[in-house]
Formats: C-alpha cells, sequence, structure tokens
C-alpha cells in the first residue's frame, strides 16, 4: 500500500483511473491506498480494509440489541404464560382424595 492507487475495474465492471493519495479536497492525512482489488480509496492507516467509518458498527449494535431486547421480553412473556396457565390448571383440579385401592385387613381366620 503506497500513496499511489492503480487503476482497476469496479464490483459495477466500470474502469476508475489510478490516483495518488492524498486526493484533492481529501483528507490530508489519507496518505496511502486502502482498499481491494474492485474498490480502492486513500486512507491513513496502512492496514486499513474498509473505507467506512466506524459510526455505522453503531446502527448495527443498536439494532441487534433492540432485536435482542424484543426476543427476551418475548421469551419472557411466553415463560411466565406457562407458569401462570400451569398454576390455574393445576389449580382448577378438584381437591379429592384418592382412593388408595384395597384395604388391607385381617379376616380374623388366623386366631389361635
Amino acid at each position: 500500500m503506497s500513496g499511489a492507487c492503480t487503476t482497476y475495474v469496479s464490483a459495477e465492471q466500470e474502469v476508475v483511473r489510478g490516483f495518488s493519495c492524498p486526493r484533492p479536497g481529501g483528507e490530508a492525512a489519507a496518505v496511502f491506498c486502502c482498499g481491494f482489488r474492485d474498490h480502492k480509496y486513500c486512507c491513513d492507516d496502512p492496514h486499513s480494509f474498509f473505507p467506512y467509518e466506524h459510526s455505522y458498527m453503531w446502527w448495527l449494535s443498536i439494532g441487534a440489541l433492540v432485536g435482542l431486547s424484543i426476543a427476551a421480553v418475548v421469551l419472557l412473556a411466553f415463560i411466565v404464560t406457562a407458569c401462570v396457565l400451569c398454576y390455574l390448571f393445576i389449580g382448577s383440579k378438584p381437591h379429592t382424595k384418592l382412593d388408595p385401592g384395597l384395604s388391607l385387613q385381617t379376616t380374623g381366620e388366623e386366631e389361635e
């Protein structure tokens, strides 16, 4: 990565003429040519791979947090609903004494 970006073919299959960095009207610190084979740009960090500002990451993070929050609320609502329905189902059953089955009684024939 040097200060001269060579001619390349963009992702839209358009030929982009080579240019030197920094570009006129661009940042004075952007003296390196960065990017990929189909997209080149001037940058101030020779190890830069993306031409975007890092602020777009905040929007992705906020979107992910909103999505996870909604999923957590839905999951919590499901768990609470399941618990309430189980409690109502168990509480609405009639409280009858269970039949233990046959009673064990002696017949009285074993007396000596």
